[in-house]
């Protein structure tokens, strides 16, 4: 049987490449755009690159550099701390509890964070003296509230009250996002709340807090900047230090930049390597590709293994 005339006209068509002239264009300008700022980064004598490689490792940046990095490691542990009980009181059945996390959370996440610092800096103004005694009756130990808020102090309780805020709901929609059915089970085989809470809900949420958590990581290496204000002696302070001695504004802040885009480089690979962990079990299972690899007749289901985190019955009776 002879094929219609126009299939074989169709098979004589030429095959023409897609011409994608839109993204070389973009690629073009894009690649341009990249050779300008690379080419006037060394030949603009005005970048100072050889004060740059000589305050680079200074003594001063590197302590700078420490207490930047030891101020984020502080402020996210305390912050994803309280992030963890605001989101459970913002949860729980308990009205008071409830709305004393909405508050504190609406409060920290209302007000601006150089605002906060600089309110727990200049606390001695309004408490002159941190008391501990009976309340309305004889006290049993005073001191001035200068001597306990330092630079430091103002630092890390700014830094990580706010970021408790900001984790609150960042944990909160992690937890929103597991099925009530895992909460279910877990309650019908005998877990109490808080059972239920730390070896149940928790783990399976962390899949979806751990990216905002980075972000939010990287975010407080960034932030701690802001406590320049109150003049705890950071990365960003040290560096100031020196350029308002030295008048090399320019260099001094790329030091600072360098800096503080290596630190992000290490936290990013660091989140990376974190959430590809807490994915383990939760990849979507492939397709049957054969009907040797089917279940039985007519369900339509693999014979293979039941991936992990498909069987919340088990799971849990194996948590018990």
């Amino acid at each position: 049987m002879t094929r219609p005339a126009s299939s074989r006209q169709d098979e004589d068509l030429p095959v023409l490449p897609a011409r994608y002239t839109g993204r070389w264009a973009a690629a073009v300008v894009v690649l341009a755009a990249a050779a300008l700022v690379v080419y006037s980064m060394f030949t603009n004598e005005r970048f100072q690159w050889d004060v740059v490689g000589q305050y680079l490792f200074a003594p001063q940046v590197l302590s700078g550099l420490g207490k930047t990095l030891l101020l984020t490691a502080l402020s996210m542990a305390i912050g994803i701390v309280l992030g963890i009980v605001v989101a459970v009181c913002r949860l729980s059945a308990n009205p008071v509890l409830s709305y004393a996390a909405w508050a504190y959370s609406w409060f920290f996440r209302g007000t601006p964070l150089m605002v906060q610092l600089l309110f727990w800096f200049f606390m001695a103004a309004l408490v002159p003296k941190i008391v501990i005694g009976i309340p309305f009756g004889p006290s049993f130990f005073e001191i001035p509230t200068n001597a306990v808020i330092s630079p430091f102090t103002a630092a890390l309780l700014g830094l990580s009250l706010n970021e408790g805020a900001y984790m609150g709901e960042i944990v909160r929609s992690g937890i929103r996002a597991i099925p009530q059915g895992q909460t279910e089970a877990a309650k019908a085989i005998g877990m109490s709340r808080a059972q239920t809470m730390r070896r149940v809900v928790l783990p399976q949420a962390m899949r979806v807090i751990i990216p905002p958590t980075g972000n939010e990581t990287i975010g407080m290496l960034k932030y701690t900047s802001l406590v320049i204000v109150i003049g705890y002696s950071e990365l960003l302070t040290s560096v100031s230090i020196i350029y308002s001695r030295t008048f090399q504004t320019i260099p001094l802040l790329i030091v600072a930049a360098i800096w503080y885009l290596a630190v992000t480089a290490v936290l990013s690979v660091g989140q990376y390597y974190v959430e590809r962990h807490f994915e383990r079990g939760f990849t979507p299972v492939r397709p049957a590709k054969a009907s040797r690899d089917a279940g039985p007749a007519g369900t339509g289901a693999a014979a293979g293994p039941v991936p992990a985190g498909s069987s919340p019955a088990v799971e849990l009776e194996a948590l018990k």
